[in-house]
């Protein structure tokens, strides 16, 4: 799905997108970002922030960041938490090398054309030692889900990629390394993923 696809389509989504998605995903959300540390501040960039489902969960001495290719998303965005909101592409994020200590992917990487160049985008902005919070559905290595792959080359140029494979995407990011991924929902096909990048902590 390409950049202005995606824009088009997440605009006509957008006056829905919260009664479509955010009962389902609330729960999730709350989930991963509660490794976010809630004492002292730090730097914290949603990519993808949409309608700003995740912003509530956020720390409150935390410094919020929201990109999100879509206008429209934006605009539901404001008043949903304190975060400076950025119209931008997750596959070129307009931020300069280690600029954040968490980076938050909630349902993005299974939209976006290119979920290793986000990915990488993901992990030069963060900083070294930093967190990267995932959340999204994902096929596993092996796993023969013969209907995802069916439908996966028909959904993926319009909506979103049913059969993603994280660990394919993750092998494009050396400098990156899984230290939980947890099942999350539909019998494990959304899963809950912390990555960290090889650095100092601090």
């Amino acid at each position: 799905m390409s950049a202005r696809s995606l824009r088009t389509a997440y605009g006509i989504w957008a006056p829905i997108y919260d009664a479509m998605v955010a009962g389902f995903s609330a729960p999730l959300r709350r989930r991963s970002l509660a490794h976010i540390p809630s004492e002292g501040p730090s730097r914290i960039l949603l990519v993808g922030v949409g309608t700003g489902l995740d912003l509530p969960y956020i720390p409150k001495a935390c410094v919020t960041v929201g990109l999100d290719l879509t206008h429209g998303m934006l605009l539901r965005a404001r008043g949903k938490g304190a975060a400076l909101l950025v119209e931008g592409d997750c596959e070129a994020l307009p931020f300069a090398d280690a600029s954040f200590d968490t980076v938050v992917l909630h349902l993005i990487l299974a939209v976006t054309a290119h979920a290793a160049a986000a990915l990488r985008e993901a992990a030069r902005v963060l900083r070294p030692g930093g967190q990267i919070l995932v959340l999204d559905k994902f096929l596993r290595p092996g796993q023969r889900a013969p209907l995802r792959r069916l439908v996966g080359p028909l959904l993926g140029p319009i909506a979103t990629h049913t059969d993603l494979i994280f660990e394919e995407v993750l092998a494009t990011c050396p400098d990156l390394r899984c230290i939980a991924d947890e099942p999350a929902a539909v019998n494990g096909w959304f899963r809950l993923i912390r990555l960290q990048k090889a650095g100092p902590q601090g």
